[in-house]
């Protein structure tokens, strides 16, 4: 999957998912969508956001 560049959009479209698919955790998600995991948290750290495990969804 292409990652949006906007950090913002792609906080959006990762919650979405995150909230749709039915993933169990963040790692699933990332691993049914072929997106590295890693480099996902930090890209949207680096923008300000936090992976809450507990709610599922980026903050």
């Amino acid at each position: 999957m292409t990652l949006p560049s906007d950090p913002n959009i792609l906080v959006s479209l990762i919650n979405m998912k995150l909230r749709d698919g039915g993933y169990e955790s963040l790692s699933d998600a990332c691993l049914s969508l072929d997106i590295d995991e890693q480099q996902l948290v930090k890209r949207l750290s680096e923008a300000g956001f936090e992976y809450n495990a507990a709610t599922m969804q980026f903050r």
